[in-house]
Parts: C-alpha cells; structure tokens; sequence
C-alpha cells in the first residue's frame, strides 16, 4: 500500500491550496448541493437540475484538480504512482493529500471553488439536446447524504436542486433499457461498524436515489465520450460486447432456475426484471458478472478505437467525474475542456494517455484486492469461535464438488464441499474452518459427515 505523502508532495499540495486561481466564469448563483455517504470530505460533484417547460437543465460541477497539479512537479508524479483513492472500512489512502483532496479542491459547501461545469440540457424524453463544459467558480450550498435525500424523497420534501432527479433519473433508466444496458445491480457486501469498538458485515442493496443520482454521472460520461470520439482524440472506459459462450451459459442458469427468457430478449432486458429479493434471482444475477468481463481504459489520438462502446451502459463512455478520486479523470476532462473549446488538447494530457490504461489496471487492481481483504478479514473474524457450527445459506454458484454459498446471517460468502449442489439451492453448512491471519473460511455441505 502506499505510505504517507512525501514532504515536497505535501508541501506542494499546500502551494497549490493557498495560489490556486479561480476561472473567471463565476456560476455562483447556481444553488449547487452534494449527494456523499456520510462523513464524506473528498466531494468530486455538485448538481443543480432545473426543470423547464420543455427541458430539464443539469448543472454537475465536478472538482478541477487540474488547477492545483502541475504537471510532471512531485505532486502529479505522486498521483500517477497510486491512481487512485483506495477505502477500507475505518480509513482511507488518497489519491491526493488532504489539503487537497478534502479541503481546497474538494466541493464543500458554503466556499468558492475552481470546477469543470457540464450543462447538460435534456428534452422532455431524457435525450440529450446540447453539452457544454467549461471553467467556472461554483459554490455548493449544502452536503447531502444518501439516506437523507432518500428519506426526503419518500416524504416529497427534496431540496430544490434536485427535485427534478427522480424524473431524469427514471427517464435516463428507461433510455438505459432501450441500449440493452447491462446492470447486474447486486447486493454489496460491505464491512460496517457494530457498535463502538467492533465490525460486522451487510449485503446492502442501493437506494433508489443512488440510482438516480448515478445515471447524472453515467449521462455526463457518456457525453465526454462523445465530445472525445467527435474529436479524434480521448480516453474511454470500455468494456467488450458479451461472449457468445457467456451468454448461452447464463440461458442454461436461467432455465434452471425457472427464469424467463424470452428469444428475442438481451440478457440486459432479462437481468432488468429479476427480483433481487430471491435467492434465486440473485444466484442468476451472479452468473450474469461474466458478460461484463474485460474493462479497459482505450486511449485515441486520431482513429476512434474498435471496440468503443462500454457493453454494460450500452453507449461510449469515459470517466470524468471523480478526480479527486481517480487519476484519470483529470486528463479525459482536460480533453473534453480543449475540445469544446476549439483549442488544441495540452502536450502533457496527450503524452501522458499511453500510459494511463496500465496505470489505471494496476490501480483498479490494488483496490479490489483491498475491498476483498477487509471483507474477508472480517468475516474469518466474526466467525472466528464458530467452527462447527451450522448456518443456513444460498448456493450461488456450483461445480461437480464443490459451491459458492452466501450465509444468511453473517452476510458471509464462502466456498463449501458437496456434490450436486445445485444454484440457487438452499442448504446448511457446516463452518470448517475461519483462519483470521490467512482471511480465510470454510464450509462444508450440512449431509457431509466431518471426519
């Protein structure tokens, strides 16, 4: 993992916060507000949507880390290294230093600050009818978090900056639906705080404002990737159409598990209507992750790539709403700034897109690896004093001797042994083993006798 900031980062970082221009574009008067996880200070977007009579207009400031990195100085050789911002249960590892990343570049409400504001204004359908994106001086005017927009959702008392995201939000789901896109939509297993002093584990479903709220950052990526691909010069977020073999194997699961599948669906219009309350459901849910395999970060300079589409949003896309959080955002959003603009993209964003795909892998890499260490952590943990005991759970996947099966409580995921175990299938299993050091845990099919 990486250490602590070098001083002449941190001491750069802090340059930056106290010299930093503001653009000269002042969008100040628009009500921006935040939408986080609570406690959150590293704040990419602020969002502001109007509803017109015949239109709705988005306004998403995202943090411009650019005017605070210069490039090839200490602090972007820094950001490159890590690539992005790693979480774990009860810390994080940022991608930038705190000055930076949790105060001056950070979109925290009642201050100026430097963003990159996308307007966006849809038709009355939820298809696009013009971009814009430029430099401009914002203020947000509050911090929301999820389970607050979502309780104001449910009692009809949204602030006004977002009174209107339910709307685009379903309209933009509905649009999402007419590309066949791809949304597994999965229960998350999350490690949490249990108490003061201890941690246990949830699958935890997202709320429906997170959905909205995510089709404004999928709507806005989808329009960078346009504006690169007009351009001739960019960096997507792709993902390859799914494997023929993938997709007949999910058929099979389906069937199996009484599924519907009509012949003319797209497995993406069929994940669409699963009930993800059923075990079984979920079980067909999890065969589904295999039609989203091969994400990649495709960079251009003259011909648009082949593939160009991100398979799982059913369109173009690219990243360029998290910069705080994630290094590549800051160079698709400098392309997108340059090319709306007519200027030409700066030398260092386009010496610099060869490399970031692999830079980008390797960080992508070092986060799931970090996601899945708490989790197993925990749950060896949690079971730690249990072996031997039985625990009622759902077989998710299944081999010709052995399953993945999901416990239904502690929200605890795990391989077991048995023969013909079938997805789906509830069981009992016995806990085998629960190795805190090695972050590992056992089961075994309940019928099996322990010798």
């Amino acid at each position: 993992m990486p250490g602590d900031f070098a001083s002449e980062v941190l001491d750069e970082a802090r340059r930056a916060a106290a010299s930093a221009e503001l653009p000269a574009a002042d969008a100040t008067d628009i009500p921006f507000v935040t939408v986080d996880p609570p406690g959150s200070r590293d704040l990419d977007q602020a969002v502001h949507i109007a509803r017109g009579s015949d239109e709705f207009v988005i306004s998403y400031a995202i943090a411009d880390v650019a005017a605070f990195v210069t490039p090839g100085g200490a602090l972007d050789i820094e950001a490159h290294r890590r690539g992005e911002t790693l979480y774990f249960p009860d810390t994080r590892v940022p991608l930038h230093p705190p000055a930076l990343s949790e105060d001056a570049a950070s979109l925290l409400p009642g201050v100026i600050r430097p963003a990159v504001l996308w307007t966006i204004r849809l038709a009355p359908d939820g298809t696009v009818r013009s971009t814009d994106v430029r430099r401009a001086r914002v203020r947000s005017t509050a911090q929301l978090d999820y389970d607050g927009v979502q309780a104001a959702l449910d009692a009809g008392t949204l602030p006004d900056p977002l009174t209107a995201l339910r709307d685009v939000g379903k309209l933009r789901l509905g649009l999402a639906r007419e590309r066949h896109a791809i949304d597994l939509d999965l229960p998350e297993q999350v490690v949490v705080r249990d108490g003061d002093s201890g941690w246990s584990l949830e699958l935890r479903h997202e709320l429906p404002i997170e959905r909205y709220n995510a089709e404004i950052s999928l709507l806005t990526g989808m329009c960078a990737a346009e504006i690169m691909l007009a351009g001739g010069v960019g960096i997507l977020r792709t993902v390859p159409p799914p494997d023929q073999g993938a997709v007949a194997s999910l058929r099979r699961a389906a069937k199996a598990l009484g599924i519907p599948w009509p012949s003319d669906a797209q497995p993406g219009d069929v994940l669409d209507l699963v009930d993800r309350g059923n075990p079984r459901h979920v079980a067909f849910i999890e065969h589904a992750v295999a039609l989203l395999r091969g994400a990649a970060y495709t960079p251009f300079d003259g011909t648009p790539p082949e593939p160009r589409l991100h398979s799982g949003i059913g369109a173009p896309y690219a990243h360029v709403t998290a910069p705080l959080r994630r290094l590549v955002d800051r160079y698709a959003a400098e392309i997108c700034l340059a090319l709306h603009a007519g200027t030409p993209v700066p030398d260092w964003v386009r010496t610099a897109l060869p490399a970031l795909p692999d830079e980008m892998r390797r960080a992508d890499q070092v986060a799931h690896e970090v996601d899945r260490a708490a989790v197993d952590a925990t749950e060896a943990w949690l079971l730690r004093d249990r072996v031997g005991e039985l625990f009622p759970a759902v077989v998710i996947e299944a081999d010709a001797h052995a399953a993945t099966v999901v416990l239904d409580n502690p929200a605890v995921r795990g391989r077991s042994t048995g023969r013909r175990l079938h997805v789906g299938e509830r069981i009992d299993v016995r806990l085998t083993t629960a190795d805190v050091t090695n972050r590992q845990v056992r089961f075994e099919h309940a019928k099996l006798k322990t010798t």
